[in-house]
């Protein structure tokens, strides 16, 4: 609980007609600048000064992704409560509201015409990988048993992409947050998420080699068939590795070893599958120890590609 004089601050930083506004908006999920300014018809230095304020006053979160900045409202439990608290006092048939939301319902919209308009183009490449291989539904039941009884306060999924492994284990964290270096991608996972609803799932533009805001904060980190696009999947891996909280555990889901050499100029692969030895030494060089490995094989008439699953575990 804040101080008298911080709490009166804290009080100050939400009593404006356009700082509520913003709040009610942030209710709603993350949005950038450039959502906020559209929605609230206000300059963009003045919406970002609000911004600043509410940040400052620990009511709402900034996250910058290269030039855009992206907000949402406070983790912290003690400012949830009093912002749900505030904004539950606000009639919701205000004409001042129902405007802001149905401008924010319009600027989704776009967003996820965008989204279907980048995914569209490459679902054919998506589509035919996944031709080659087990049935998605197959590995993904064995994801889900591998987690069955366990719920994480925070998971990290690596190379996201669409945001498939933060849909398939959202009952099982408190707090998802993927990580992609496709800023297209992103949009795809972000608008999903805002069609849903999902409001304890986030993405972020990131390189998985540049991780350090992120080190040692979840108990189960994703690599989901990111390995074999590195020519060093050690390298990689260990860069995961430090987002780990001690014992916390690492689910690596990628290729056996293969022969389709189409697919590293087709789909970027630099790694024609991973073998379990290589897993086990990359792992070692990461202290991890190897817990479990699942096959899933193709079953594809001429041959295609064995899924597995690797279960790693903190060794300190």
């Amino acid at each position: 609980m804040s101080e008298l004089r911080d709490f009166v601050e804290i009080l100050r930083a939400a009593g404006e007609i356009t700082r509520l506004r913003l709040l009610a908006l942030l209710a709603e999920g993350e949005l950038s600048v450039k959502d906020l300014t559209e929605i609230l018809d206000q300059s963009q230095p003045r919406v970002s000064r609000h911004l600043r304020v509410l940040t400052e006053s620990g009511l709402i979160a900034r996250h910058a992704e290269g030039a855009w900045a992206f907000f949402r409202l406070s983790d912290e439990d003690s400012a949830m409560a009093l912002v749900q608290h505030l904004l539950s006092q606000l009639d919701r048939n205000d004409i001042v509201l129902s405007a802001d939301m149905a401008r924010l319902e319009a600027v989704r919209k776009d967003h996820q015409m965008r989204a279907a308009s980048y995914f569209s183009k490459v679902a054919k490449d998506w589509d035919r990988l996944r031709s080659l291989h087990a049935p998605d539904s197959a590995v993904e039941a064995a994801i889900l048993e591998l987690v069955a009884d366990q719920h994480y306060n925070q998971l990290i999924d690596l190379g996201t992409g669409t945001g498939r492994m933060l849909e398939l284990l959202q009952g099982h964290f408190k707090k998802g947050i993927g990580i992609d270096s496709s800023r297209e991608m992103i949009s795809v996972a972000r608008s999903k998420f805002e069609k849903q609803k999902n409001d304890h799932m986030f993405v972020r533009l990131g390189d998985i080699a540049q991780l350090d805001e992120y080190a040692q904060s979840a108990e189960l980190v994703m690599l989901h068939q990111v390995l074999h696009h590195f020519d060093d999947p050690g390298i990689a891996l260990q860069s995961a590795r430090k987002t780990l909280k001690p014992g916390g555990e690492i689910l690596v889901v990628d290729f056996m070893p293969h022969k389709l050499e189409f697919l590293r100029e087709d789909q970027a692969h630099r790694r024609l599958g991973l073998s379990h030895v290589q897993m086990a030494a990359w792992a070692a060089s990461a202290d991890l120890n190897v817990k479990t490995s699942i096959e899933i094989p193709h079953n594809k008439p001429g041959g295609g590609l064995t899924v597995c699953i690797w279960q790693l575990s903190d060794q300190s």
